[in-house]
Parts: C-alpha cells; structure tokens; sequence
C-alpha cells in the first residue's frame, strides 16, 4: 500500500462537489493520449511543482528518475522514490508510509507557491 496525494490545476476543476466528483473519476480513468510519466503534458504550474518536488521525492519512472548508481550510493533515497501518474490537469503521487508526514508537509506547502490545488 502507498500513501497517495494529488495536486491539480485549480481553473480546469469544478467548484461544485458533485461535480468535482465526476471530474475526479474522469481523471482517475488516465485514459489521456500520452505518457503518464511525462511532464511536459501538464500546465505551466504543475511543471514547476513536479520540478521542485521531485528533487526530495525523485520519480521512480521516467526521465527524471534516479540511476541504479545513484540508489546504490544513497540507500536512503530508495524510500523517497515515488510513483507520479502526470496528466494534463492533475498529478497524483504515491508515496511510501514511511515518509507520509514529510511528503504531505512538502506536497502541501509547494501546491501553495505554485497556486495548484492539494488533495489527499
């Protein structure tokens, strides 16, 4: 089991809970023509979220994940490595239990410097 969080762009998301909700589940579909690990898909905002998170929670896929060297090196990092699901409005993270409190405390405080939307 992960602990999963997610971020989204707050112009694309209804405002109405029902709605959202529909929203949500369409989302959660990924059935988006793309790469979903790639971040280039996503609004300018979410770029620069995923740029500055994944500096202390690097991808375990794609272009920005870390080499087999660097885990060898670093057996702390293995435990950082986190699973981005990027589309081109939200961007959901599952994180490992044992560092939850730090990745929601980082999570939270960058979806607030890039003006994205927190969701747990």
């Amino acid at each position: 089991m992960s602990y999963d969080l997610m971020v989204f762009e707050k112009t694309k998301a209804p405002a109405v809970k029902k709605d959202f909700m529909a929203w949500y589940e369409r989302q959660a579909e990924w059935n988006e023509e793309h790469d979903y690990t790639t971040i280039g898909v996503s609004s300018e905002a979410l770029q620069n979220w995923f740029m500055e998170m994944k500096e202390t929670f690097p991808p375990m896929n794609g272009e920005y994940a870390p080499d087999l060297k660097l885990l060898d090196e670093n057996e702390k990092l293995e435990s950082y490595l986190t699973d981005y699901c990027i589309g081109q409005d939200v961007i959901y993270a599952a994180f490992a239990w044992s560092v939850a409190d730090e990745a929601y405390e980082l999570m939270r405080s960058l979806a607030r410097k890039h003006n994205v939307v927190f969701l747990m």
